[in-house]
């Protein structure tokens, strides 16, 4: 890190910075369990002392757990890590069963992210919206920016279930309605080149704005990506240039996801095997309002505060779903 041609160049210099920090949790632990270790066969020595055997025993099954704790965490730590996992994200959300309740059901989504966004004090910003008039989207596409924002959200992909009265409904009967979550890594420009001759850009006027705010020039941008046929739209900005922008971040994230969904087809957070078609029998989490509950029926861990939930406290879950995946990632490597 003190190598001066290492300082002048910004990408290497924050990639070794990165290597560094990481090693710097491995080696720091590793030297408690050292530590501990000595500290243990000191009181080992101690049992033959008669007046010393009451506190010595005591003092050796301390240490003794906190060397298996050390022992689990430095497994974790030297788990294979998923080379996205600090990176910022790129959350789509869509309606999938259940017409007009499953767009509001998108829209709770959608919220419900925002709201764990503040509450980590994260930086994010909408890309792209569609919304239907009722309060729930048809489309919307969220950037989060935060450091590890990635490690944490990424077991969010798949289909989500809620069981509710819809407003519209007059009978008071229960719906069962689904929308989409896909969540991908954002991609530096220098991750992923896009070739300006394989995308074709159409301007066209913004459907967002209505009343006296209907913009009389054209500002959203529609980008096709012709060797894949991917498709962004962005018309939030009133400007063409941060919609171009906007749209060739999303696109970087999709065209990204898909290459490494190509090379690691096992991968079980890649989107199209978690988000699947939409189906209600295809979900990864139930909102049931009925009974107040959430359940995440991968690892069957129910917490009873649906409110509290899409109010974005989903912290649980996502430390829940981060445990289940190194336990299985550890039992993977015995």
């Amino acid at each position: 890190m003190a190598d001066p041609d290492v300082i002048s160049d910004r990408e290497q210099y924050v990639q070794i910075s990165k290597t560094w920090r990481d090693l710097t949790d491995i080696v720091s632990t590793y030297r408690e369990y050292c530590a501990a270790e000595r500290e243990l066969a000191e009181a080992q020595e101690l049992l033959g002392d008669a007046d010393m055997r009451q506190l010595a025993e005591t003092e050796i099954e301390r240490l003794q757990q906190q060397l298996d704790q050390l022992e689990q965490k430095l497994r974790i730590l030297l788990l294979p890590r998923d080379p996205n996992d600090e990176k910022d994200v790129i959350i789509e959300i869509r309606p999938a069963a259940g017409g007009d309740e499953a767009a509001l059901f998108a829209g709770d989504l959608f919220r419900m992210y925002v709201r764990y966004a503040e509450r980590c004090g994260w930086k994010y910003e909408v890309l792209s919206a569609q919304e239907t008039g009722i309060g729930g989207y048809n489309d919307v596409v969220l950037s989060i920016q935060a450091p590890g924002a990635y490690s944490r959200l990424k077991f969010e992909s798949g289909v989500h279930r809620v069981q509710r009265v819809p407003a519209t409904e007059s009978s008071g009967r229960i719906h069962t309605s689904t929308a989409t979550v896909a969540v991908l890594p954002e991609v530096e420009e220098v991750e992923v080149q896009i070739n300006p001759k394989d995308i074709e850009m159409d301007v066209y006027h913004s459907s967002s704005a209505g009343g006296q705010n209907v913009q009389k020039v054209a500002t959203a941008i529609r980008v096709v990506h012709k060797p894949t046929g991917l498709i962004v739209t962005c018309e939030d900005e009133r400007s063409q240039l941060q919609n171009k922008e906007k749209a060739l971040r999303m696109l970087r994230a999709k065209l990204y996801e898909r290459e490494m969904e190509a090379q690691q087809n096992a991968r079980t957070e890649a989107r199209r095997s978690q988000v699947g078609s939409g189906e209600r029998s295809e979900k990864i989490r139930t909102y049931n309002f009925p009974d107040g509950r959430v359940t995440d029926h991968r690892i069957g861990l129910t917490i009873h505060n649906v409110a509290g939930v899409l109010d974005g406290a989903i912290q649980p879950f996502i430390d829940a779903l981060i445990a289940a995946d190194q336990s299985e990632k550890l039992r993977a490597e015995a």
